[in-house]
């Protein structure tokens, strides 16, 4: 229980390590995919319907986006798989491929609807059993001077991606959440970190009094050559 926690810790601080910019798309891209995903019980909207009911709230004209659902019907269907193939491609240091993954989604969901999640996970499930299947004959391989696929590896990076694209559509709460709790939550001390080499912790015994009853032996002297 304790490594699945320091390992969602982990994660956590992954999704929001990123630059500003990029952070800025994530939460565009989160609250839009949430809203979006949120609203299908109600009526079942395109992505683009979803983007456009703020503007049309405000009276801002969103015909341009009518004319984009238009154009889209019944051709970005194929996006979903793209979608499920960059969601694979995600790592810890390639998250923008989960966002991508996701605006490919909603794009192919002009086409065919919520659907497109279906199919984007079934790509993502099946390049996973491919991928897995090819990693079996290298249990035992040692990565030496040849690369290898192995399946504690595969299932380490599989267990990654899958956590840092289904977790975009929680960035943009997550973010206001911390932003709202931020002034009101203490922090313990951070741990004072002991020094690592020995020299120099050997030369903070060497500048510390010796008790009484002891003999400290001398440090031994470096030889230096004479100059010349």
């Amino acid at each position: 229980m304790r490594e699945h926690r320091r390992e969602l810790v982990r994660l956590s601080r992954i999704v929001v390590d990123r630059p500003p910019w990029q952070l800025a798309c994530a939460a565009l891209v989160s609250a839009w995919s949430l809203a979006w995903v949120v609203a299908q019980p109600f009526g079942a909207p395109s992505p683009l319907d979803v983007a456009g009911a703020l503007p049309a709230w405000a009276g801002v004209p969103t015909g341009w986006l009518d004319a984009a659902g238009a154009w889209c019907a019944d051709r970005t269907g194929w996006l979903a798989v793209a979608g499920g193939l960059l969601w694979a491609m995600t790592g810890a240091r390639q998250q923008s491929t989960a966002l991508l993954g996701w605006l490919a989604v909603m794009c192919a969901a002009e086409s065919v609807g919520y659907a497109a999640v279906h199919r984007a996970l079934l790509t993502f499930a099946v390049f996973l059993v491919v991928v897995g299947l090819l990693s079996i004959p290298g249990r035992r391989a040692f990565v030496v001077d040849r690369i290898a696929i192995i399946p504690k590896d595969v299932a380490r990076a599989a267990a990654t991606a899958v956590a840092l694209s289904a977790v975009v559509p929680l960035i943009a709460p997550g973010l206001a959440i911390a932003g709202l709790l931020k002034p009101y939550v203490t922090k313990p001390p951070r741990s004072r970190s002991e020094p690592k080499e020995d020299g120099a912790k050997s030369s903070f015994d060497h500048a510390l009094p010796a008790p009484r009853g002891t003999v400290r032996t001398p440090a031994p002297a470096t030889s230096r050559r004479p100059n010349g």
